[in-house]
């Protein structure tokens, strides 16, 4: 059965397979002494730029907790989406580890965060008696599915350098959102303005583990003992950083990524076809959008399992991977023609 639920659901690529069973031969040196580990290092620093930081974690969360924790002080506050995963989706974990408030902005019909819209919660800088604001954190891809393009960011980035913020960077799906762009990891990220990456690995074809990569060297001078204590420093870290090597390699993220996003629109042209079924939101990466009829849930994710997104407007969404196939689009879309 395959599964529009989460790009999580896929299973793992091949070539990262082999970068495994390739690390497990030999004993190596722990916590990332390793060779595997510098070498992979170095690729991050030829895909990002010889001043990129890189640091291993286990999963999504705890890259962002990582990510903020360095940049951020109990009494600070952090700015996000009103949809962003760090607020909505990590049960208060940034929140609980960091001690900082979180204020939630509202993100626009595309899901993202204006210059103008953030400007409206730098105030009251120096005032005791509100959280200060320290870090403004977006996601790309979106939750929305949708991109933000370089010149976004960077409006955003030279916002928040103005203020004295650091602008993080959530990229559960960066690999997509780099290919469907048409540009490199560094044109969204460092070339943009942004101060430190959480960089996802698993919902583009890796078993686990995730990355954060930091480009201010102001936040470079702490990080390390930061890693240990949020508990995201591994003791077999090259079984991590071999996963990113393979996918690093060639630029193997672009080609499945690329894969992943056109199997999406793929599933856009389908679910058009079909007159009881909207779609809601641009499909710029690997998600789409769409209102169906509430009777529909429960047959369909029998078969095809998929979030319900937005119950009260019966708006779903439907994720294609790395391993979606245009045989897997025919046939939901010939369930949903057998639908009543």
């Amino acid at each position: 059965m395959k599964s529009f639920a989460s790009d999580n659901y896929a299973g793992v690529l091949p070539q990262v397979m082999e970068a495994l069973a390739a690390a497990n031969v030999q004993h190596a040196r722990s916590y990332g002494a390793d060779e595997i580990t510098a070498r992979v290092t170095q690729q991050f620093c030829e895909a990002f730029g010889a001043q990129a930081r890189v640091y291993f974690v286990f999963n999504g969360t705890g890259a962002n907790v990582l990510s903020i924790s360095s940049a951020t002080q109990s009494f600070h506050s952090v700015l996000c989406a009103d949809t962003s995963h760090i607020y909505c989706d990590e049960s208060s974990a940034p929140e609980t580890f960091t001690g900082c408030r979180f204020f939630a902005l509202p993100a626009n019909e595309h899901g993202k965060l204006t210059p103008e819209i953030v400007a409206e919660r730098l105030i009251r800088p120096g005032d005791v008696h509100y959280a200060q604001p320290a870090m403004l954190s977006i996601t790309q891809t979106t939750e929305y599915g949708t991109l933000y393009t370089p010149q976004e960011i960077r409006a955003l980035a030279d916002l928040c350098h103005a203020h004295g913020l650091y602008l993080h960077m959530d990229g559960s799906r960066f690999f997509n959102a780099a290919a469907s762009l048409g540009c490199s990891l560094a044109d969204i990220s460092v070339g943009a303005g942004v101060d430190i990456l959480s960089l996802g690995g698993t919902k583009a074809g890796m078993m686990f583990g995730e990355a954060v990569v930091v480009f201010n060297e102001q936040l470079a001078k702490n990080i390390a003992y930061k890693h240990k204590q949020v508990m995201q420093l591994a003791s077999k870290t090259r079984f991590i950083a071999a996963q990113f090597g393979a996918m690093l390699q060639g630029e193997l993220w672009r080609s499945t990524a690329q894969h992943a996003n056109a199997m999406a629109q793929q599933l856009h042209a389908a679910l058009s076809a079909h007159s009881a079924v909207r779609i809601t939101r641009q499909v710029q990466a690997n998600a789409v959008f769409a209102e169906i009829p509430r009777h529909w849930y429960e047959p369909l994710q029998q078969h095809y399992p998929f979030y319900v997104w937005k119950d009260s407007t019966h708006e779903v969404r439907l994720m294609c991977a790395w391993d979606t196939q245009p045989e897997d689009i025919a046939a939901f879309s010939t369930a949903l023609a057998g639908m009543k």
